[in-house]
C-alpha cells in the first residue's frame, strides 16, 4: 500500500458509511407521472382492467431475439410455450397436449427421441391456426446463422425436425441434453405465417406488432409511457380474466411507489418495491405485499474485454474494496441475503463452501501494490500506460443502485481505482449497450438459470458471446476451456447426484475466475392492491406474469 497516496483518503468507517447511506435512502417520493388517458381508464377500473408498472421498459416482443426479463413480462401475456413450469417447479402442458416425458413415450429412453402431441384447437391472434409448423419453425428459426438469436443452446442439437401431422411433431437430438426440457419451458413459440416472405427475419413487420396464442393480443404501444393489451377471447387455456391488461414504464422506483400508493398502478412488477420503502408498504390499507427471495443474483460485471480487467488480481481487488456487508445493511435493511455465487440458494445445485467474501481496502491495495499497479496522475493507480479508471452503469432511476454506485466510487478511491458512474434507460442500458459488451464494468439482476434447471451455458459458454458472433447472454466475455468443458458434462448427465458434483465444480472455477461479483441474493418486495388474484411468484421464471391468464379481481 503507498501511504503518501492513502493518507490523503481517510477511510470512512462503517458507522459513517450507515450513517451516510441511511441519509441517502430518505428520497422523498415524486408526485405520480401516469399518463392522463391510462390514468383515467385504470382509476374506473371494476375487474376489467390491471395496470402493472415495471420499472424498465419492454421493447424486445419477438421473443426469440435477445432480450432481458422485463420484455418477458409481455412475451408470457402474448404468447405460449410448449409447456411451462409452475411455482413448485412441475411442468404443465400449453401448446403441447401432454409434458414429454419417457414414462410417456414422448421422451425416448435414451434422451434422443423427442415425439408431442399437439392441441388442435389453438388459434393465433389474427385467426390462423396453430400447427406443429409453426413449432418446426421457431425450432428452426433459433438457429438460423442469420438470425440474431437469444440463444441457441439445446436447439443446435435438434436434427431431422418431421412434422407428422398439424398436431404431431418428432425430432432427435444429436446428444443427450439434460437442460433441454428446462429450455423448451421456456421458448415461445412464433407463427410461421407471419415470416412468409420476409427477407430478414430480424428487421420483420412481426418484431414491432407480435401475434401470438398467449391469453393476450397487442393493442398498442405508446413509446416511453405504456403499452396496452386486450383479452384473447379464443384462449384455449383457462382465462384470462381481465378485460385489458396495461404495462406502464416507470423508470423511477420512487414514482412508481408513489403511484401504488396512490392506486394508479394495481401490481407492482419489476423492480417492484425498493427496500427503502418496505416498512411502509407493509402497512398500507388494501394493499397486500410480501418479500419473495427470488433465484435473481444482484451482480457487479466486469466487461473482460476491457484492457482494465485482464488481470485477475485487479478483479480481486475490487472485490476486497466492496463493503457488501454494509450495502446490504444500509441500503436494503437486510433484506437480502449475501452470496458467493449465481446459483439460486433454493437450488439443490447451491454450492456452499465457496471462500467467502472479505471486506478489506488494505488487502485490495496491497494485491494492486504487488501485481505492479501504481499511483499515477491524480493518485489513479496505472500499469503498462493502462490507468485503473472505468464507469459503471446501471438502470437510471434506481435509486438504491445509484447510492450504491456512490459509496463504491468513494471505497474505490481509496485505492486509486477511479470509477465514473454512467447510468442510462433501461432501453439503452439492456440493449446493444449490455447485449454488444459496449460497457465498462454493470449493475445488474440477473438470474443465470433456465427453470429450475443448473445448466448456465447461456451465460458462462466461451460461444455464447453476442460481440463475438455468439447467440448468448455471456456479455462479460468470459472464456474457460475447463468451464466449457465442465459444462458439456453437466448437460450429459441426468442423474441429479452426478450433476450436482459437476456444477458445484464450475461455480468453484466461476468464483475464483471472478468475470462476475455476485454481490445478494434479490428480496423482491412485491406489491399489488388487495383483490387481485394470483399474483404469484415463482423462483423458475424470470419475471411474475407467468401465469397472467389466471390474473384477476376478486369478485365483490
Amino acid at each position: 500500500m503507498d501511504e503518501s497516496y492513502t493518507d490523503n483518503l481517510p477511510p470512512l468507517s462503517r458507522r459513517q458509511t450507515l450513517k451516510l447511506l441511511a441519509a441517502g435512502t430518505a428520497a422523498v417520493a415524486l408526485p405520480g407521472l401516469f399518463g392522463s388517458r391510462v390514468a383515467a381508464a385504470a382509476m374506473s377500473s371494476s375487474g376489467g382492467q390491471m395496470v402493472v408498472g415495471f420499472s424498465q421498459e419492454p421493447t424486445v416482443f419477438n421473443p426469440l431475439m435477445p432480450h432481458i426479463e422485463v420484455d418477458d413480462g409481455l412475451h408470457f401475456s402474448l404468447f405460449d410455450q410448449l409447456f411451462g413450469v409452475d411455482e413448485q417447479g412441475h411442468f404443465f402442458p400449453k401448446l403441447a397436449l401432454e409434458v414429454p416425458t419417457v414414462e410417456n413415450g414422448g421422451i425416448s429412453q435414451d434422451g434422443l427421441q423427442f415425439h408431442l402431441k399437439l392441441r388442435d384447437n389453438v388459434k393465433w391472434h389474427d385467426g390462423q391456426p396453430f400447427s406443429a409448423e409453426d413449432v418446426k419453425f421457431t425450432l428452426a428459426l433459433l438457429v438460423d446463422s442469420h438470425f440474431r438469436s437469444t440463444s441457441r443452446t439445446g436447439h443446435e442439437l435438434v436434427r431431422d425436425v418431421t412434422v407428422i401431422s398439424p398436431t404431431e411433431i418428432r425430432w432427435r437430438m444429436e446428444k443427450a441434453f439434460a437442460p433441454y426440457t428446462s429450455i423448451l419451458a421456456a421458448t415461445f413459440i412464433i407463427p410461421q405465417h407471419a415470416f412468409t416472405g420476409v427477407a430478414d427475419k430480424n428487421t420483420a413487420p412481426f418484431n414491432n406488432a407480435p401475434i401470438g396464442t398467449g391469453p393476450f393480443r397487442w393493442q398498442q404501444r405508446v413509446p416511453g409511457d405504456h403499452i396496452e393489451l386486450v383479452a384473447n377471447k379464443d384462449y384455449f387455456l383457462e382465462g384470462p380474466r381481465i378485460e385489458r391488461l396495461v404495462y406502464k414504464y416507470v423508470p423511477d422506483l420512487n414514482v412508481m411507489y408513489t403511484q401504488f400508493v396512490a392506486g394508479d398502478l394495481d401490481v407492482v412488477g419489476l423492480q417492484w418495491i425498493s427496500a427503502d420503502h418496505y416498512g411502509e408498504a407493509k402497512k398500507l390499507p388494501g394493499k397486500v405485499v410480501d418479500v419473495f427471495q427470488s433465484a435473481t443474483i444482484e451482480n457487479f460485471a466486469f466487461n473482460l474485454g476491457k484492457p482494465q480487467f485482464q488481470e485477475l488480481a485487479v478483479r480481486q481487488a475490487i472485490y476486497y474494496a466492496i463493503d457488501k456487508q454494509t450495502i446490504i445493511d444500509a441500503l436494503y435493511y437486510s433484506l437480502p441475503k449475501p452470496t458467493e455465487t449465481y446459483m439460486p440458494m433454493q437450488s439443490f445445485y447451491f454450492n456452499p463452501d465457496l471462500p467467502k467474501h472479505e471486506f478489506s481496502l488494505e488487502k485490495a491495495a496491497a494485491l494492486l501494490d504487488q501485481a505492479g499497479w501504481k499511483p499515477g496522475a491524480g493518485g489513479i493507480r496505472e500499469k503498462n500506460g493502462v490507468r485503473l479508471s472505468f464507469s459503471n452503469s446501471t438502470t437510471a432511476g434506481n435509486h438504491l443502485r445509484e447510492q450504491m454506485q456512490q459509496y463504491l466510487q468513494q471505497s474505490f478511491q481509496q485505492i486509486g481505482i477511479e470509477m465514473k458512474i454512467a447510468n442510462l434507460p433501461p432501453a439503452v442500458m439492456w440493449g446493444d449497450y449490455w447485449m454488444k459488451s459496449e460497457y465498462d464494468t454493470a449493475i445488474v439482476g440477473l438470474n443465470f438459470l433456465t427453470g429450475s434447471d443448473p445448466d448456465t451455458a447461456d451465460y458462462l459458454r466461451s460461444d455464447a458471446i453476442p460481440v463475438q458472433g455468439g447467440a448468448g447472454q455471456n456479455v462479460f466475455q468470459y472464456k474457460s476451456p475447463q468451464v466449457d468443458q465442465w459444462l458439456a458434462q453437466g448437460a450429459a448427465e441426468f442423474s441429479p447426484e452426478a450433476r450436482k458434483a459437476v456444477y458445484f465444480k464450475i461455480q468453484q472455477q466461476v468464483r475464483q475466475d471472478m468475470p462476475f461479483l455476485n454481490l445478494f441474493t434479490f428480496a423482491n418486495v412485491r406489491g399489488h392492491k388487495q383483490g387481485a388474484e394470483n399474483i404469484t411468484p415463482n423462483i423458475n421464471v424470470r419475471i411474475d406474469s407467468w401465469n397472467v391468464n389466471r390474473w384477476g379481481w376478486q369478485k365483490a
